[in-house]
This record gives structure tokens, C-alpha cells and sequence, in this order.
């Protein structure tokens, strides 16, 4: 769980979330449920998967998320993803396909997580895609 306000990442039981609503400190904004596949192609690791609101049938988005194994330093691959990312947005822009790209990249520094890729790391990745994803829904 990423409290973004208090700058937190935090791992805790699935009960967390009736606790916190209980206590009135943390209201749901958005409750998906994310399906895919997962690809593997030498060095890569790519996820694709369809966001559904929970209790519906319409597609949110699709979320993307690629790794490079053999490097686990953010600053080191950085780079490498930001190409990737590129030539995807360049491939799909010249299709016409309904929606839009958008690259989200978290400022991880803000939550004090270092260099070094953890799960705490996907997970702010995670929450910083669904708070894109609700408030484009907003707007």
C-alpha cells in the first residue's frame, strides 16, 4: 500500500484496508482488478494487463510493465526503459487506435526508497498508475 500524502509505502495484511475505513483515515478512490499475461523475451520480462473496475465490465486501461533482469539499479536501466518506452508510443501513434499512451515514471526519491528495485518500488509504481487512471476518469 503507497500512502501517497505521508510519502509511505507500507506492507500489511488485506484486512488493512476495512481497518483503515473504519477508522475513517482511508476512503477507496478506485477498485480495479488487473488480468494479464506475462511475456519473456532474453533480458525482458513484459506484463500486459486489461484494468476493470470492480463490479463492471467496462475497460479502464491497459497497463505495461517491462523489466530488464540483469540490471536491478533504477538509475542503470533507466535508460534502457525510457527507449522502450519511446519506440512503443511511436508504434502505437502510428496506429489508430482509441485512448493514449501515457509513461508514467514515479519519483521514488519521495518516498525514500533507494536505488536498488524492490516491491516497494512496484508499488509505487502501481499507485502512481491508478491515481493517473482516476483522475483521467474525472476529467
Amino acid at each position: 500500500m503507497a500512502l501517497s500524502r505521508q510519502r509511505l509505502v507500507v506492507e500489511a495484511e488485506s484486512s488493512i484496508q476495512t481497518i483503515m475505513e473504519n477508522l475513517q483515515s482511508y476512503r477507496m478512490k478506485l477498485a480495479v482488478n488487473c488480468e494479464g499475461f506475462q511475456y519473456r523475451l532474453g533480458d525482458f520480462r513484459l506484463q500486459v494487463g486489461k484494468v476493470v473496475p470492480i463490479n463492471s465490465e467496462n475497460l479502464r486501461g491497459i497497463v505495461m510493465e517491462m523489466e530488464y533482469l540483469p540490471i536491478s539499479s533504477w538509475e542503470t536501466s533507466h535508460l534502457i526503459m525510457s527507449e522502450f518506452f519511446k519506440l512503443w508510443k511511436e508504434t502505437l501513434e502510428k496506429r489508430s487506435l482509441p485512448g493514449h499512451f501515457v509513461h508514467v515514471e514515479p519519483n521514488f526519491s519521495e518516498f525514500g526508497l533507494s536505488d536498488q528495485y524492490t516491491s516497494q518500488h512496484t508499488v509505487v509504481q502501481y499507485a502512481s498508475i491508478f491515481a493517473q487512471m482516476a483522475a483521467t476518469s474525472q476529467s
